[in-house]
C-alpha cells in the first residue's frame, strides 16, 4: 500500500467526458483532495462521502486545495451520471478508474467478487501535494470515519 511521503504512481484514467486524464495532470503541481469510493450509487457512498465533499468544497479549497478529486472503479458514464445526480458540478472532480488501475497501482484494491463487485478500491482520502502523498486515511472494512470531508478538513 502507498505510504505518505510516496509518490502516487503514473497511471491514466478516464474523464467523465472519455478523455484520457493522468495522475500527472491531476496531482503534478497542485495541491489536491482525493478521496476513492467502493461504488458509484451505493449506500454511503452516495448518500455520505460525495455528498460531505460536496458540501464542505468551500472550506476545503479555503485551505489552499486546488481541486478536489472522487474516483471509483466505475466507467466514466457512470461517474458523469453519478456526479450529475448528486450535484457535484465544479466543486468535485469525478473521474473513472474503469479497469481498477489506480487501485491496484496504489495497493488499495479489494476483491469484492462475493457480493458482486469484482474488483474495487478501498475507501480512503488523501491530501497529495504535487503528486505525492501527505496525508492517507484509508477506513476500515464496512467503516465510514477517517477519509470523511470534516475528517480531511481537521487535517488541512
Amino acid at each position: 500500500m502507498i505510504q505518505e511521503g510516496e509518490k502516487i504512481p503514473d497511471v491514466t484514467l478516464k474523464a467523465t467526458n472519455m478523455t484520457d486524464v493522468t495522475t500527472q495532470q491531476l496531482f503534478g503541481g497542485k495541491k489536491v483532495v482525493l478521496f476513492a469510493v467502493p461504488g458509484a450509487f451505493t449506500p454511503t457512498c452516495s448518500e455520505q462521502h460525495l455528498p460531505g465533499y460536496i458540501e464542505k468544497a468551500g472550506e476545503i479549497k479555503a485551505k489552499g486545495v486546488d481541486d478536489i478529486v472522487c474516483v471509483s472503479v466505475n466507467d466514466a458514464f457512470v461517474m458523469g451520471a453519478w456526479g450529475k445526480e448528486r450535484g457535484a458540478g465544479e466543486a468535485v472532480t469525478m473521474i473513472a478508474d474503469g479497469n481498477g488501475a489506480l487501485a491496484k497501482a496504489l495497493g488499495l484494491d479489494f476483491d469484492g467478487s462475493g457480493i458482486g463487485f469484482g474488483v474495487r478500491s478501498q475507501r480512503y482520502a488523501a491530501i497529495v501535494e504535487d503528486g505525492v502523498v501527505t496525508k492517507l486515511a484509508v477506513e476500515e472494512p464496512m467503516k465510514f470515519d477517517v477519509s470523511s470531508a470534516d475528517a480531511i478538513l481537521a487535517v488541512l
